[in-house]
């Protein structure tokens, strides 16, 4: 086990944990530009273009909570992976947001209601593993986020699988809307400060 009683080894841990993430908001910048170099090459979807925002806030609001892990007093290794396979989630949904190519799909709409189980099937998985991460720092770090906190991730899980089943274009722009909504309150509200 590493003694994490100095600060290097949470710096050392989160280099690689950002090595991770930064290919995450790589690939949704690199998506973003490829739509902003070929606007006319692809039809863009706003629904999709609502979950790439999603992701984006996500993934900062990850790493700005990920500060936490100094309250751990021991990290064992698989402490690490599990964190590592964490990251690796958000690096997998970017992916699935921007395929490396769309040109068997007619556009982005498309392409995303196709991929839709695979998206909000891991989207699920990461909102579990979600509530053990936040288990990992500690049972008085969930208390003090109280009941909101799994309530949030539960309807988020129903809701993922949800989407993951229905085409209903109407259920995912509400869903993205809302969704959108409610994470920017939620950011401000419990994570405002470190």
């Amino acid at each position: 086990m590493m003694q994490a009683a100095t600060p290097e080894v949470y710096v050392y841990i989160r280099t690689v944990m950002s090595m991770v993430i930064g290919l995450s908001l790589a690939r949704l910048l690199t998506g973003l530009g490829g739509i902003v170099q070929s606007p006319g090459k692809f039809r863009v979807y706003w629904v999709h273009l609502g979950w790439v925002a999603s992701m984006f806030l996500f993934i900062i609001h990850f790493w700005w909570w990920e500060y936490r892990l100094q309250s751990l007093a021991v990290i064992s290794f698989g402490v690490y992976l599990f964190l590592i396979s964490f990251c690796c989630l958000f690096f997998f949904l970017c992916v699935l947001l921007f395929p490396t190519t769309l040109e068997e799909y007619g556009g982005y709409e498309e392409y995303y209601i196709s991929r839709r189980g695979w998206f909000f099937g891991m989207l699920a998985v990461t909102y579990v593993v979600d509530f053990l991460d936040t288990l990992l720092k500690g049972k008085a770090y969930l208390a003090a986020l109280g009941w909101e906190y799994p309530l949030r991730n539960a309807v988020y899980i129903v809701l993922c699988i949800v989407a993951a089943r229905t085409a209903n274009r109407r259920f995912h722009a509400v869903f993205v809307s809302a969704g959108l909504l409610y994470q920017i309150t939620w950011i401000f509200r419990l994570y405002d400060l470190i």
